[in-house]
């Protein structure tokens, strides 16, 4: 299992435009990320909620399970590689 979790929405779009960001990450690095739909599947929701603790409130959601940081929404790649790799 994967440190790195995303937390998204089949129809939503702000995590359709991080797909691409995701799929470059996974192909320059070693690094997987865990992707967890929450639109459809209660038990992924329920997860979300803990781990989110109200402070983003939607998807996507990225949770880094080593750092325990996080971040809401849509980014660019330097930040979201950052965040992978946990500076």
């Amino acid at each position: 299992m994967s440190d790195l979790l995303e937390f998204y929405g089949t129809e939503c779009p702000h995590c359709k435009t991080m797909e691409p960001l995701i799929d470059r990450l996974e192909k320059e690095t070693a690094l997987k990320i865990q992707r967890l739909e929450v639109w459809h599947n209660e038990a992924n929701a329920k997860l979300l909620r803990q781990l989110d603790k109200g402070f983003c409130g939607g998807v996507p959601f990225f949770f880094n399970k080593k750092t325990e940081k996080w971040i809401c929404g849509s980014t660019t790649y330097d930040k979201f590689k950052a965040w992978a790799i946990g500076k």
